[in-house]
């Protein structure tokens, strides 16, 4: 054991990520994450008091990567509609690669994300209001009609919800997707406009 190692919560984050996916949630352990970093397991406990508190660091830590494109749409300038549509289909696809890439880690963070309810319901959060934001601005630029746009962003996000949600993954294989994320992107995205001015 090597007790020498300079040990960061990243690294043992990184580490605990390739422990889960070799020995999937329910085996692995904070002992098995030790082994992989060559430390003592008092080492880990050290930066993450528990087991648990470990979890919900990796489920955060996979969460704030699938943020980190929605932010910068967000935060990104220009017609607010295009950038709303480019938010909602980035936020979609992002599930959709992650179910289609790595069925097996999507399952086991899906569980973690279960256990993980603050962190969770953090992350919607902060996704309702990046969705505000973007509202915010189309009313500045007179092209959408919102009068509480937290509210809103709300609805939007629960209307697109069977395309994103891991609850419904088992749908997203269904060879009409596209088709009606298109449908349902297309209505929502009617239903915010303002009326021209005549």
């Amino acid at each position: 054991m090597n007790e020498n190692v300079v040990l960061t919560p990243e690294r043992i984050l990184e580490v605990t990520e390739d422990v889960l996916r070799r020995f999937g949630l329910a085996k692995a352990t904070v002992v098995d994450v030790a082994r992989a970093l060559d430390v003592s397991h008092g080492s880990v406990y050290r930066h993450f008091p528990s087991k648990a508190s470990l979890r919900e660091a990796v489920a955060k830590r996979w969460l704030d990567r699938a943020n980190a494109p929605l932010q910068e749409i967000t935060e990104s300038t220009g017609p607010a509609t295009a950038r709303l549509e480019r938010w909602l289909r980035t936020m979609i696809g992002i599930k959709y690669k992650k179910v289609c890439d790595d069925p097996e880690m999507f399952a086991t963070y899906l569980a973690l994300a279960q256990e993980a309810c603050k962190v969770v319901k953090a992350h919607k959060d902060r996704l309702v209001d990046q969705i505000a934001h973007i509202l915010d601005d189309g009313v500045k630029q007179g092209v959408f009609q919102v009068t509480d746009a937290k509210a809103t962003a709300r609805a939007l996000f629960d209307a697109t919800s069977r395309f994103h949600h891991p609850a419904h993954s088992d749908e997203w294989s269904d060879p009409d997707h596209a088709a009606r994320v298109d449908a349902v992107v297309a209505l929502l995205l009617r239903g915010l406009e303002a009326p021209r001015k005549r």
